[in-house]
């Protein structure tokens, strides 16, 4: 894969990493990020991840929900880093301020049940993600936005969040909840009166009286939004599918994570979006061409004479890496068999953890190639 030429080109607006957690999504975007801007593009990377590595890897003391210009020295014209953290509660609020009125967005705000919701509720953090998106795609700001998608045990937590969130603010026990106000004012009691009491007395039980009643009242008020709520889920969707994405599927030459790799290279192909490639990080290539055997055979050799014993560490050491080098090319080939038209990229371990620009501009150039 050309990671060069897809940064290169114009028309990628927004690049998307994804795979299963661990597998070093986060200092993927932020490098991918680096490496645009200092090619002379005005990019913005957003992070999900609330360990803030990213933050101080780019030399800040923080992010929050608004990007924040990162300063990288000798920059070429037109080149510009931002980055942000995703803040799912503020996000969501945002999203009901600009769609909401003045009085019906307060009762939202203060509504225990959307407190608990927008931060809690299954799928929430996945499709703030994509409201943000959304938003800093809108701005028409940013040449180019790379996004590190949530850490989720699916990766396909991260495609249906938005209809999944969706369907259930509009599912048949929103609708019940909502009922009082859409039948003309009678109280939620005289309405499950008439046929609802059981479901109202076993929801009471389980979650509460309170509970109910405050849900009930969050929906009555979120009433008015369910369609636009709905319209900005399938504009995301459809981001996701235009010609100006690209998605990268990042992955560890590990079977859990090259599994969870091919599921979701799979999945992008059913919901046809772009896919440029699989990034593998953390690889092990061999660095000198001497078999493995041959190193042992030296190593055993100097033992027996009891010279150069460093010298024999080194063959030992060189003879585990070519194991662990094999033992990465069968799985990466058991992968590339299934899915021969996906370009792979493999970026060498680097020998500390990443901390700043400098280490975020060298795992950019391994996967560079360079």
């Amino acid at each position: 894969m050309d990671v060069d030429a897809l940064l290169d080109d114009r028309g990628t607006h927004i690049v998307v990493c994804c795979g299963s957690g661990g597998v070093g999504k986060t200092t993927t975007a932020a490098a991918l990020a680096l490496r645009a801007a200092e090619r002379g593009r005005r990019t913005v990377v957003l992070t999900i991840d609330p360990a803030r590595r990213l933050a101080q890897s780019l030399g800040l003391r923080e992010l929050d929900n608004q990007p924040r210009r990162v300063h990288v020295a000798n920059l070429p014209s037109g080149g510009e880093l931002n980055a942000m953290m995703l803040d799912m509660r503020r996000t969501f609020d945002d999203m009901v301020l600009a769609h909401a009125s003045d009085g019906r967005a307060e009762q939202i705000l203060a509504n225990p049940f959307y407190q608990t919701i927008s931060t809690s509720f299954s799928g929430t953090q996945e499709y703030m993600a994509m409201e943000k998106l959304g938003q800093l795609a809108a701005t028409g700001q940013w040449d180019l936005i790379v996004v590190d998608t949530p850490p989720s045990r699916s990766a396909l937590d991260f495609l249906d969040a938005p209809q999944r969130l969706g369907a259930v603010l509009d599912g048949r026990l929103i609708r019940m909840l909502s009922a009082p106000a859409r039948a003309g004012g009678r109280s939620i009691r005289r309405l499950v009166g008439a046929g609802f009491g059981l479901f109202a007395r076993a929801v009471s039980t389980i979650v509460g009286g309170q509970m109910l009643a405050d849900a009930s009242a969050f929906v009555q008020a979120f009433d008015t939004m369910f369609g636009g709520f709905r319209e900005r889920a399938r504009q995301t969707y459809e981001l996701l599918r235009s010609p100006g994405t690209a998605f990268l599927v990042i992955a560890a030459p590990e079977p859990d994570a090259l599994r969870e790799a091919s599921y979701f290279v799979e999945r992008l192909a059913a919901e046809q979006m772009p896919l440029a490639g699989l990034v593998v990080n953390r690889t092990h290539p061999v660095l000198a061409p001497l078999p493995a055997p041959r190193a042992l055979a030296a190593a055993e050799a100097l033992e027996r004479k009891g010279e150069a014993p460093l010298a024999a560490a080194v063959l030992r050491l060189h003879a585990d890496r070519v194991a662990v080098a094999d033992r990465e090319k069968r799985m990466l080939a058991r992968f590339t068999r299934a899915h021969p038209s996906v370009a792979v990229v493999g970026v060498p371990a680097l020998p500390t953890d990443v901390h700043d620009l400098d280490g975020l501009r060298e795992i950019a150039r391994r996967m560079a190639g360079e």
